[in-house]
């Protein structure tokens, strides 16, 4: 299901859930989450004329979400309990159909180095690393790595 800026809370309930669980190794459990501020990016992506944000469901359940726009796979979260169930998979396919379609030819994104999940996950897809690094604006500020690939292959 396409998102509204009515869905902004529920893409950050599913982002929530994802980066605590996910990001345990990255982030310490001592620091307070930047609701406000993750918040605030989801009703920017929302609203981005130039962006999409897409929901996916189990039943009535929203599990997963993913942002696309500028060229950049920009979100792609999961709820931890629907991990390894295909709900990432179907959103990242859609999102490199979306890319697709609005002509990008070479899509990016954007992850930490300490994601070796989501890594893994993008390099069996095909992303490659395109040797750009920047460093994350929440604390302890971590470094992000970017990936590329082309939307062409599958």
């Amino acid at each position: 299901m396409r998102a509204t800026v009515k869905d902004a809370e529920q893409c950050f309930r599913i982002a929530r859930a994802a980066s605590v669980a996910g990001f345990q190794n990255v982030f310490p459990s001592n620091l307070k989450f930047p609701n406000d501020a993750i918040r605030a990016d989801w009703i920017s992506a929302l609203t981005d004329p130039y962006g999409e944000t897409y929901i996916a469901f189990d039943e009535s359940e929203a599990v997963g979400v993913v942002s696309v726009g500028h060229g950049v796979l920009q979100t792609l979260y999961v709820m931890p309990e629907s991990w390894s169930q295909g709900v990432g998979s179907a959103l990242h396919d859609l999102a490199l159909e979306r890319l697709r379609e609005a002509n990008v030819q070479e899509a990016r994104l954007w992850t930490l180095t300490e994601n070796h999940r989501a890594r893994a996950f993008y390099e069996k897809r095909g992303w490659s690393l395109t040797g750009r690094t920047r460093i994350v604006p929440f604390p302890p500020h971590p470094t992000d790595v970017e990936y590329a690939r082309s939307t062409t292959r599958s």
